[in-house]
């Protein structure tokens, strides 16, 4: 029988137990993928009740959105900071790829019930994890523009987004972390001669 209230032997209340239903939700979506998640096995995993959870999070896909960006944020990324553009670059690039290979995995194996049943789009589903939040590569290039390697009214934002687009689509072709070459070949190879090419077109 559904109860109105959290039900362990010593209630909890607020941060608390949130947290224990968003975990209980994102090892439920790990094991059983989008579709096979239930309000009640994640109620049953948080020694709680549907009704607990329905006030927080009316249906299954922003409870899922929910959980997955709780899990994110819980491994948050330091960004490096190493003096040079294309070094926070290959740093970065070796440090998001080792700690966001397991949701590369969820977003291709496991959220095809999502994409299906709200027609989102993996970029939409993105925006909606993120949101307006500072995102590493922000943080680089500003850095650089700072120190004058970049200027980023002149290089196009597609090829300022460039090295961590390609990362993710590697992540997802290949459900493992960039290698070395792949970081060298990306920053050396196609970001670094791009950019010198944009802030050569500026001094003319």
């Amino acid at each position: 029988m559904d109860l109105e209230a959290d039900v362990p032997s010593t209630r909890r209340r607020g941060a608390e137990l949130e947290d224990a239903l968003l975990d209980a939700a994102w090892d439920e979506l790990t094991e059983k993928g989008y579709n096979g998640l239930t309000f009640d096995a994640v109620a049953e995993r948080a020694h709680t009740s549907r009704p607990v959870i329905y006030r927080r999070w009316p249906d299954r896909e922003s409870l899922v959105l929910a959980a997955i960006r709780h899990h994110y944020d819980a491994e948050p990324i330091d960004v490096p900071d190493t003096g040079t553009l294309a070094g926070d670059l290959r740093e970065l690039l070796r440090i998001a790829s080792e700690r966001r290979v397991e949701m590369a995995v969820m977003l291709s194996a496991q959220l095809a019930g999502l994409f299906s049943e709200s027609g989102m789009s993996l970029s939409e589903v993105r925006e909606r994890l993120i949101g307006q939040r500072t995102v590493w590569n922000s943080v680089i290039l500003a850095r650089a523009q700072e120190r004058g390697e970049i200027d980023l009214d002149v290089v196009p934002e597609r090829v300022q987004s460039l090295p961590f687009d390609l990362m993710r689509h590697e992540l997802l072709m290949t459900h493992t972390p960039v290698t070395d070459e792949f970081i060298d070949n990306t920053v050396d190879g196609m970001f670094v001669p791009l950019v010198e090419h944009y802030m050569r077109t500026r001094k003319r």
